[in-house]
This record gives C-alpha cells, structure tokens and sequence, in this order.
C-alpha cells in the first residue's frame, strides 16, 4: 500500500507536473466567472516553468545531495562486497529491444564492471525490481545480461528482484547478503540518491560505505549556470526536488535514520 500511494502522491511532488497542473486548472476557469483568476494561474504557471527550466534553480538544488558524500577512498582496501542500487534500466525497454536500455544513470550498472574486476573477492548484490507502476519487467535480468557481455559471470551475482523503492532495496539487501560484523560493502548509487539510500540502509542495520556515481553536476561552478533548454533545466529541477520530498517523506516515516545524512 505504502508503495502505491507513494508513487501516486510522488506524481505531485514533481515540480513541473504540479505547475502544469495549475496552469491547466487557470484554464479551465477561463469560460467561468473566474476567468481573471484563470489567467493570473495560467501566467504565473509559465512563469515558473520558465524559472525551473532554464534558471540555475535545478543546479542549486541538486548540488547539496550530490556533494553530501565524498567520492570512495580507495586506500581503505578492498570491500567484501557491493551492493548496486537499481534505477539504471529500462526493464520493460530492454525486454523488447533485447538490449541493456541504460538510462541516465548508466553509471551505476558500468562502475561495477571496473569494481568487480579490481575486487575480485568481492560478493556482488544488484538490487532492483519493479519501481513503477506502468511495468511488470523487472530490472534484473538486462542488468545480468550487459555484466555478462563484459566479462562478469552470471553465478558471481545475488540479484534481488523485489524491491519496489529505496526502502525496500535496503530491507531485501540485507535480508539476502546477510552481512556479517566488520564486514565492508560498497553501496552503488547516483551521488544525488545517496544521502536517502545511506539513511534507508542505515536504518535496517546495514553498513555501507558510500560509493557515489552517476554526478550531474561539475561542483559549485555550476550553481549559477542556466540551462540551454527547458527540458534540460526541469529535469534537474525534478529529479532534485523528488529527491528532497523522498528525504523528508523517509525521515517523518522513520524510514531513515536522519533527515539529511551526512558522512
């Protein structure tokens, strides 16, 4: 149930969809005896979509989440394991095409390929099952797929294919790997998802050491530079909000150890 409402509500908590929304609603009011109250929402829709998506408003937001952990110290030696978080395949895409269907996030399925071959000891956790509500492909087996076609055997790698959000990447992970005291494991994931993912894992008992991929950002440089298009700007500015509302929403559920954790 948590999951379902989750994602209905989550399609509200994406900016550029509620602005929509509200400019569509001012139209609506413009045959009515409201129609000058239509229009100021109509305006002021565009207004802001015109804010979110070519100001430097998407950059601002993402730069916090993504600079919370530093990259991986490599000095500490080799982990025991790695657990890669889905969210960087297509499932239903790849099950027709045949192919890997990477999205964006691409890098947290090809940083695995250059971990598993300097670690060779290391257990290998890829979680990710179904996370939206428009597909029954899960994301496991395309990610089995492109491992393989590079060089990283099937029977190397626990797949948990259940989970449905970051929650339950957490809970199913440590329910499959079974951790054991001292052990070290990796988590793989965009460097604007770890802060939620570190205080899911966190909360179930898991210790992972950040291992963040996938920047959208150079750095600070970046926090006053537009965006050439609107569609390039708002889908910083959503993926950067959702992430903020997903913080919050996980920490008033007590679904994370902290609001905004932090090293």
């Amino acid at each position: 149930m948590f999951f379902y409402l989750a994602k209905i509500l989550g399609f509200f908590a994406i900016p550029s969809n509620l602005v929509i929304l509200i400019g569509l609603g001012g139209a609506l009011l413009l045959p009515s005896r409201f129609r000058s109250s239509g229009r100021r929402l109509m305006a002021a829709s565009l207004v802001v979509l015109a804010i979110m998506g070519l100001s430097p408003l998407g950059n601002l937001l993402i730069l916090p989440l993504e600079d919370r952990f530093p990259p991986w110290d490599q000095t500490r030696g080799a982990p025991n394991g790695i657990v890669v978080l889905g969210g960087a395949v297509s499932p239903d895409v790849a099950a027709q095409r045949h192919s890997p269907a990477l999205t964006e996030a691409a890098e947290r399925m090809t940083a695995l390929v250059e971990l598993a071959q300097r670690y060779p000891n290391a257990r290998i956790l890829f979680s990710g099952g179904i996370g939206t509500l428009s597909t029954t492909a899960t994301e496991a087996e395309a990610a089995l797929n492109f491992w393989e076609s590079l060089g990283i055997e099937r029977r190397r790698v626990m797949v948990e294919d259940k989970s449905r959000n970051t929650v339950e990447n957490a809970q199913f992970s440590m329910d499959l790997a079974k951790p054991s005291p001292g052990e070290r494991w990796l988590l793989v994931t965009s460097a604007y998802h770890m802060p939620r993912s570190v205080g899911v894992f966190q909360k179930v008992g898991f210790a992972v050491e950040p291992y963040p991929v996938d920047w959208r950002t150079r750095g600070p440089e970046d926090a006053l530079r537009p965006f050439p298009t609107l569609g390039d700007g708002l889908r910083r500015t959503d993926t950067a909000m959702r992430e903020w509302v997903g913080l919050a929403v996980y920490w008033l559920t007590g679904h994370s150890s902290e609001l905004f954790p932090a090293p």
